[in-house]
């Protein structure tokens, strides 16, 4: 990767993006930035790039916490500081990798030093290297939840705590806080999603000569990045001293009582909760007016603020797509009339874009624009594409999907999920090692202490009672003369402890004509999104076989993706014959790949079905098996590998045949209906999915003789 980053103002197009990342500029309490988009869309490009444009900082010389010369941070590790000169320097911008520990987060307190030497050290971390800078978190989606809760704790409170075994450490961290996403990987709680100030969807443009010009600038930026930057250094320039300009003009900014209306207004018309919309809103609309040269919020500043502030925050499931009605925006907004506008402020702190040269950068622009493009096409020509976040997944999903199913299934149409429910627990038995997440017991860096071991490497949970139990019979061998004991490294003691981890949820859904009944599809369709959901708050993976006809398809690999499964899972077209058998080996081929890609994640099937078998849907086989018992071989090849299942039994009607719990029995896994599936229904909750093992071999015998 080069040394010289693409110039901020050759980025192409991404007109939403660049504005949402300088007005953080402008306005660092805004709240950061959470960028969603498919790959290649320019996200890490546009934010690299804007460190570039943020001001030098004044730092106290040798200061790890880049304290102000003027005002220093009273609390800083490093301090106090005495009144001084200070040292210019670029404002950083530091990448949190997803796989960082805690301790690369927020900074550790060196126990062993603490204990055997009766030092205080802190080794500062990330939060206190963004300080005054640009945090930056590619994949935001995929880093562990208590990384983003200390993450986003840290970006509201201006400062980051380390607390371990009764020593504390403070220093202020405030940073302008940016995420990038890929949501085909995964979604952010909406929890998250509201910590976030501004949200901005990109997509590529479908516009031949906007990508024409793309990659031309990337094939001249990567012949000669040195040149390149050369060729952009005067809009880097009148963009940065505009940003200078804006901040200095900020704390004149006057937001009325109109423009407060109009904030509250559109908070309460899209029902967004709580009232951190408000205040992002108000901080977002008083950016743009700085922005764009004026001293007053008018109402377009409103409009655009909402457009970047409110999208995130009307998300209220997984399954919801981010987004804002603007017809009825505008007509909350029409609601209250216009300000009398103020006159307009003199021109010299407004910086160089000032002047109306037509580029929407002046005050009449549109909201305050953005950097000019001087070559290529006006990034506002195809503005309209890019607008369009779900283009290309719906392009993507809606193409038909491979058929393994055979051209003599009376495929039906696909019918609408019932509304989805709270589902019982389901969980893997015993003790994982897994990712964290919320479902199954494991043991984790976080969550209740257990026991203790001697540490494997550096030190990070000291068990202080365990600590103290290897030192105290040395205590007299050691020349122990003071109160204080003489601790060594060997004694320290590692805290083991267990929490939650998530898994692989599989799920295993029959789409034959024997589950085809309209009103039985669209129940069990419901079910599946409740488990669905479930996983998606529970932080699985989940993925999606389906079987029918004369075979099994793989309709959507592992994923993070729950939004993807549910998109899968509203089209299936049902019909046509049972092949339960091809429905499980598939489940076994996938689940055999998955443990070679990530071992340590536990996987659970969810096989949906009412138990039948019409069909073998598998080459091979001895002569003469019959579906069902080709099916049931299948089931005990997975319960011999020790797979964790649970069997969703959708069988109705007066007269059952219990098959689904003949199939329960042959995977040592319990069956449970539909209804006994809601976490409000009389029957009792699933702890375990090996629980019910011994109720569905008592209901063997009984199958069998019905079958």
């Amino acid at each position: 990767m080069s040394s010289v980053p693409f110039p901020f103002t050759a980025v192409v197009g991404q007109t939403d993006l660049r504005l949402a990342l300088l007005l953080n500029a402008v306005s660092p309490a805004v709240g950061g930035v959470l960028v969603r988009g498919e790959k290649g869309t320019a996200k890490s490009t546009a934010v690299r790039a804007l460190s570039a444009l943020l001001p030098q900082v004044d730092v106290v010389p040798g200061c790890r916490f880049s304290c102000a010369p003027g005002a220093p941070d009273p609390a800083c590790p490093d301090g106090p500081h005495e009144p001084g000169a200070g040292a210019a320097r670029p404002a950083r911008m530091v990448e949190l990798p997803v796989g960082a520990s805690e301790d690369r987060l927020v900074g550790a307190l060196d126990i062993e030093r603490a204990l055997s030497e009766g030092v205080k050290a802190f080794e500062p971390g990330l939060l206190a290297d963004a300080h005054r800078g640009i945090l930056y978190v590619d994949e935001v989606n995929l880093l562990h939840d208590h990384l983003i809760d200390l993450l986003l704790d840290a970006a509201a409170m201006g400062a980051s705590y380390v607390e371990r075994e009764g020593v504390s450490v403070r220093h202020a961290a405030r940073f302008l806080l940016v995420g990038t996403m890929n949501p085909e990987e995964g979604e952010l709680r909406p929890q998250l999603l509201d910590r976030f100030g501004l949200t901005v969807e990109v997509a590529a443009s479908r516009e031949p000569a906007q990508r024409v010009e793309v990659v031309r600038r990337r094939l001249a930026y990567e012949d000669d990045p040195a040149a390149f930057a050369i060729r952009w250094a005067d809009e880097e320039h009148e963009v940065r001293a505009r940003v200078v300009a804006a901040r200095a003009l900020l704390p004149q900014v006057s937001l009325g009582d109109t423009a407060l209306l109009q904030i509250a207004a559109a908070c309460a018309g899209f029902e967004v909760d709580g009232m951190r919309a408000d205040i992002v809103m108000a901080r977002t609309a008083t950016a743009l007016a700085a922005w764009a040269g004026r001293t007053s919020v008018r109402k377009e500043d409103v409009r655009q603020a909402a457009l970047l502030a409110l999208p995130h925050r009307r998300r209220r499931n997984p399954f919801d797509a981010p987004g804002l009605d603007e017809e009825m925006l505008d007509r909350i907004l029409d609601g209250f009339p216009d300000e009398e506008p103020e006159p307009e402020p003199d021109p010299e702190p407004q910086g160089p874009d000032d002047g109306g040269d037509g580029d929407g950068g002046g005050p009449d622009g549109d909201g305050g624009g953005v950097p000019p493009q001087h070559d290529g096409p006006p990034a506002g020509d195809a503005d309209s594409p890019e607008a369009a976040p779900d283009a290309p997944d719906t392009t993507r999903e809606d193409a038909p999907q491979p058929s393994a199913q055979g051209s003599g299934a009376a495929e039906q149409a696909p019918v609408a999920a019932a509304e989805p429910f709270r589902t019982k627990v389901l969980s893997v038995p015993g003790l994982g090692e897994g990712a964290a997440g919320r479902r199954s017991r494991a043991r984790t860096a976080h969550g209740r202490t257990t026991g203790s071991q001697r540490p494997r490497g550096h030190l990070t949970k000291l068990h202080l009672a365990a600590t103290v139990h290897a030192a105290a019979p040395h205590q007299k061998a050691r020349g122990r003369a003071g109160r204080g004991l003489v601790i060594r490294k060997d004694d320290l003691r590692q805290a083991t402890r267990e929490g939650r981890e998530g898994n692989l949820v599989l799920f295993v859904v029959d789409a034959s004509g024997s589950m085809a009944a309209r009103q039985r599809m669209s129940a069990v369709k419901g079910a599946v999104m409740s488990l669905l959901l479930d996983a998606y708050q529970r932080r699985d993976k989940v993925g999606l076989i389906t079987f029918r006809g004369s075979g099994a398809e793989l309709a959507l690999p592992p994923t993070s993706s729950v939004d993807a499964a549910a998109a899968r899972l509203e089209r299936l077209p049902t019909g046509g014959r049972t092949p339960l058998a091809a429905g499980l080996l598939k489940a076994h081929e996938v689940l055999r790949v998955e443990r070679l890609r990530d071992p340590s994640r536990r996987p659970l099937l969810v096989v949906v079905t009412d138990g039948r078998a019409t069909s073998a849907g598998v080459p091979g086989g001895r002569p003469g098996d019959t579906p069902r018992e080709l099916s049931g071989r299948s089931a005990r090849l997975l319960a011999s590998e020790g797979i964790a299942s649970v069997v969703v039994d959708c069988e109705s009607g007066p007269v059952r045949l219990g098959l689904a719990g003949v199939l329960a029995a042959d995977l040592g896994a319990p069956a449970v209906t539909l209804d006994g599936l809601r976490a409000d229904s009389l029957a009792g909750l699933v702890k375990n999915v090996r629980t019910a093992v011994t109720h569905t071999a008592s209901l063997n015998s009984v199958s069998r003789r019905a079958a």
